[in-house]
């Protein structure tokens, strides 16, 4: 009985230890300092009362990272309109994100992108610190360099959404957009979203079960437990921007 019982506690503690590397969903972010591209950043003091996407990418001078990198940077004024601000990471130093981003903007056109000046900060972090505590390294795509993954932080530094895409595939930018649009509307409506919400479609009406009989106005039910009404975009666009 006492071996069983040291064994639980060894297995419990390994697991709180694997858990504290992974971000928990509505929970602060983990704190962290690291220099950059564009400085020294605390993270996520320095972004209080505006949105945060941090992302990683694998690796500098590299296809994939380079195609997603151009396409934040082309993008960055829409996730400003929106309250919004970016900051990259990979396990590369600051000198190769510097010469990366210089030839990004000299040297490569893609899909109509040219010239692009990078103005988001990306954290150098060779020593994979901040890899680690967002649990970026996936043992199983790679133990050298970050994952695809996205962390939506809110305005309080509160961890909101996340997903993790591996090496080899390149990130829907309109999806991060949507789920960055889709968490601002949930918030300032009190409303929830179903199955593929884009604005200005039916926002789902949050229903009790003794709130039956009153169904909201404007609402369509299905059943008692699943009512719509409908949210027009620029009622969105005007609380929250374009």
């Amino acid at each position: 009985m006492i071996l069983h019982v040291r064994t639980y506690t060894l297995n419990h503690s390994v697991m709180d230890k694997n858990e504290q590397q992974m971000p928990r969903l509505g929970e602060p972010v983990p704190a962290f300092e690291a220099m950059t591209t564009q400085g020294k950043v605390s993270f996520p003091a320095d972004y209080k009362g505006k949105w945060v996407i941090l992302f990683s990418h694998p690796a500098d001078f590299t296809p994939i990272c380079t195609s997603e990198v151009l396409t934040f940077g082309a993008r960055t004024a829409e996730f400003k309109a929106l309250n919004c601000e970016l900051i990259g990471l990979s396990v590369d130093s600051r000198n190769s994100h510097i010469a990366w981003l210089r030839t990004i903007r000299e040297k490569i056109e893609y899909k109509g992108m040219k010239d692009i000046k990078v103005e988001f900060p990306i954290i150098d972090d060779v020593s994979m610190k901040v890899a680690n505590l967002y649990g970026m390294i996936q043992p199983g795509e790679s133990q050298t360099a970050a994952v695809r993954a996205v962390f939506f932080v809110d305005p309080k530094g509160v961890l909101r959404a996340m997903i993790y895409y591996p090496l080899a595939l390149g990130r829907n930018f309109d999806e991060i957009k949507r789920v960055l649009v889709g968490l601002q509307t949930i918030d300032a409506f009190g409303i929830a979203l179903p199955a593929d919400w884009n604005p200005g479609d039916e926002v789902i009406v949050p229903m009790k079960g003794d709130d039956q009989e009153k169904i909201p106005e404007g609402a369509k039910c299905y059943d008692w437990f699943f009512c719509t009404k409908p949210l027009p975009k620029e009622e969105i666009e005007k609380k929250i921007g374009k």
